[in-house]
Order: structure tokens, then sequence, then C-alpha cells
């Protein structure tokens, strides 16, 4: 990845997050960088220290102290943006640290720019494009499972697949452009069979990346769950026992719960966006109470997965009916029957034997709860792997695998019907774009600009 232009100066800004603490970081990377904290720490000339060194001094401006301060050195090419790199570590103060960024700048560095140092490592090859955005993923990250999805990714192991099935394809396609430069000689070079063989490969490799991506989205942004029943049915109890809390008013007045309450709660390290409605009953006086179920209706429809709690002691023809509209709509649910304590359950589970299969609990009494648990990991994850392998969490990624994905169908049919070389070499010339465009090897400043936008400044 060759430099785009205006990338040849010093950057400065703080890599920790504002406000109080004990200590700020303030980094710098580029040619200058060693020059502009030389000039303010008197206490030793950094020009002739080595890499990844830490010197401990005065910083000042002038005659004026700024902080007692730790500066850590990484000369290029072994630092984090492959430029000259110097962090800072001060005193937490703002106001010190404001003073540090100031004087910097005064020095000759320039305030760096949302992500641009990140940017600078992509640029440098320090990374590819895949890695760059994962780093910002990890700094995101709120679960166990969003973190180990970012540092596979950051480790290369997304990109890694990606490459190899781009220098194979490349290889193929330049025997086929061979076979135009000797066109009149009817030769052929790259073998159609192997070819063939190849692509099966990578559209399968494709399809699973692409089928990743609800997994990937549920990693990264989590699962909204809609709790929905009668009234009176004990969605507030299973609320509040998920969460361990009184988080929602519990009453035995039916209608209590008049609008949605949402919690996050973290189950083996996915989020899971509890959303208590209200009790849906079609037939209420109260306009309030009407309100909120036409907001439970359509929180349903938003839900990625919805619990259906039900009291044991209820028809089990408005449960098979609502299972039924639950099934044609395409909802993905659990049926739960609830208060288990208040009877024989050996009876309760033969009345409602013909819902199979449905999980009976006592949310107030915090029976079965973690079973409740574990199916709504099941639910989300069906089997997948979570972490091991590659999951794609990333849009843009998604949506560049689907060209991926189509250029491959087409370049298959092109083999199937024996297509001359020019005209597979097109789809195949396509195939290799959408593939770079991933791992950043085609790019473009706007697409960098875009979206290096979204990091956060000082990484």
């Amino acid at each position: 990845m060759n430099k785009l232009t205006g990338w040849d100066d010093t950057i400065v800004a703080l890599a920790t997050p504002p406000g109080v603490g004990a200590i700020g970081v303030i980094r710098l990377s580029g040619s200058q960088a060693i020059d502009v904290v030389n000039g303010l720490f008197p206490s030793k000339d950094l020009r002739k220290q080595g890499t990844h060194t830490l010197h401990v001094g005065l910083l000042k401006e002038a005659e004026t102290v700024l902080d007692e301060v730790v500066v850590s050195l990484y000369l290029n090419p072994r630092s984090y943006t492959g430029e000259d790199v110097v962090e800072i570590s001060c005193h937490g103060s703002p106001f010190v640290q404001q003073q540090v960024v100031d004087a910097c700048i005064r020095s000759g560095a320039r305030l760096a720019k949302p992500g641009e140092f990140t940017q600078r490592a992509f640029l440098n090859g320090k990374m590819d494009l895949t890695q760059a955005e994962a780093v910002a993923d990890l700094i995101a990250a709120n679960t166990a499972a969003s973190r180990k999805a970012a540092l596979h990714t950051i480790r290369g192991g997304f990109s890694d697949n990606l490459k190899e099935l781009r220098e194979r394809l490349l290889r193929f396609s330049a025997l086929i452009e061979l076979e135009l430069d000797f066109s009149q000689e009817d030769v052929e070079f790259a073998d159609r069979t192997q070819f063939f063989a190849l692509i099966r490969e990578m559209e399968s490799a494709t399809s699973q990346l692409l089928q990743s991506f609800h997994l990937g989205n549920v990693i990264k942004n989590g699962v909204a769950v809609a709790i929905v029943g009668k009234p009176n049915a004990g969605k507030s109890t299973l609320l509040n026992t998920l969460l361990n809390e009184n988080r929602a008013i519990v009453s035995d007045i039916p209608g209590t719960t008049r609008d949605t309450i949402e919690e996050v709660i973290n189950i083996d390290g996915i989020l899971f966006r509890l959303i208590d409605t209200a009790g849906i009953r079609l037939h209420t006086t109260d306009s309030i109470e009407s309100a909120g179920i036409e907001r439970s209706l359509a929180k349903i429809q938003q839900a990625d997965i919805v619990l259906y709690l039900f009291d044991i002691n209820d028809d089990d023809a408005d449960i098979r009916k609502w299972k039924q509209e639950a099934d044609t709509a395409g909802l993905r649910y659990l049926l739960i029957g609830n208060k288990i304590d208040v009877g024989d359950e050996q009876a309760i589970r033969e009345k409602f034997s013909g819902l199979d299969p449905v999980l009976f609990i006592a949310a107030k009494e915090k029976r079965h709860i973690e079973t409740l648990r574990e199916r709504m990991v099941d639910l989300v994850l069906q089997g997948q792997v979570q972490t091991e392998s590659t999951i794609i969490t990333n849009a843009r990624h998604y949506h560049a695998l689907q060209q991926v994905a189509l250029s491959l169908s087409e370049i298959k049919t092109g083999l199937t019907n024996q297509l001359p070389g020019d005209l597979l070499s097109l789809d195949i010339r396509r195939c290799l774009h959408y593939l770079g465009e991933i791992t950043g090897e085609i790019t473009n400043e706007d697409q960098l600009d875009y979206i290096f936008s979204k990091f956060c400044i000082g990484k």
C-alpha cells in the first residue's frame, strides 16, 4: 500500500480517555516526533536513545515546567504506525494533558484526526484494512465474545484466508491472460478442472463467511429479546429474576406494566437487550394501557427473539393460537410456562405436551432460570462456533463478500459453458477487485477517510 498525499507530517493526540485519571498518555507519530518532544525534554537527548526505551524527566516549554513525565520511544519501523512514535505519560489532570498537547503543537506537530494513527499503520503496511477496522471493534468490545472476534481478525485470521484464496485466483487469472496472448495457437495453460475446484472451494468459504454475519451482528451489537404474554403472566418478575434486581414494578393487578422497559444482560459473552412489554389483551378500555399494547406489538416485530411467557393456568388453546401465528410470521421464540411451583409439575407437562418444546419455570422462585439462559444462548448461536473461526461483524465486508459470491457464481457458469478466456477474465477481475477491497489492497482516499473517521482520536 503506497502512502497517500499529505501523510508526511507529525501528529499528536491524547491516547487515553479524556477526564481525570492517574495518568494520561499523549501520542506522537511522524518523522519529527522525536525532535518535537526532544525540544521539550531537557533531561536527555532523545535523538541518541534506542527504540523501545523509557526516559523519566521534566517536560518544559521555555522556562515553564509542564509536568514530570515518562517518555517512551518507538523508532521506525518497529512501532505501531511504522513511523517514529513517542508516547508521553503525564499526570491525569485534563489541564496538564492539554498543556502538553498544546506545547507539542507549538513545537511543530498538528492535532491528529480520528483514527489517524491506525490509518498510518495501514498505509505503512503494518496491518491490512480488516485488521485496522478490528482495532476499532476491539476498543468498542463490551463482551468476551466481541473481544475474541476482534482479536481473531487483528491477528490476521480473516485476511490470511482471503489473501490465500486471492493469490490462488490470481495465478489462474495470469494463466488465462497468458492464453489470450497465444489465442491464435489454441493452447490452454490453465487447467479448467483445477480451476473449477478452486471456484467451488472459494464459493464454500465465501458462503460460510456470509452466513456468519448474523452471528457477527449478535456478538457486536447484542440480541433484542421481547418478553411478551398476557397480563399478569409474570413478565416483569422474569425480567427482575434474569437481571437479579428489582427493575420492573411487580403487581397482581393486570396491566401494571404500561410501557416497555429495556435492560441489558450478559449471558455467556453475548449481550441480550431484554424488553419487558405491556401485557397483551385485546379488550381494554384503558387508553394508556392500549398505547402500551401497541408498543409491545411493535417490539415483537423488531425483536431478534421472543420469549412468550404464559401462566400454567391459562387455556392451552390461546397458546396454540399464538404459536401458530408466530410460526406464520417467522418469529424465533421460546414458549415458557410460568408458575410451575403452584401445581403438579407432571400434570402441567401433560397438559401442554402438544406444544413441545416448552420450558417450564417459576420466575418468582428462580426455578429453571439457568436452563432458560442456556436456551436463549442456544437459540441465538444455533450450533454455530462462537469465535474460534472467522466471524464477519463488519457490514462493509459483508457487502463486498456478496459481490465476491456473485462473481464466483458467474465464473463457475462461464466454466460450465466453456466460455472463452477473455470473457472469464472479466468475472475474475471483478472477483479479485472485491477481495482486494476487503483487505485494502484496492482502495481510495475517500473510502479510507470514511472508515477511519469512525475511530476515536488518538488511536
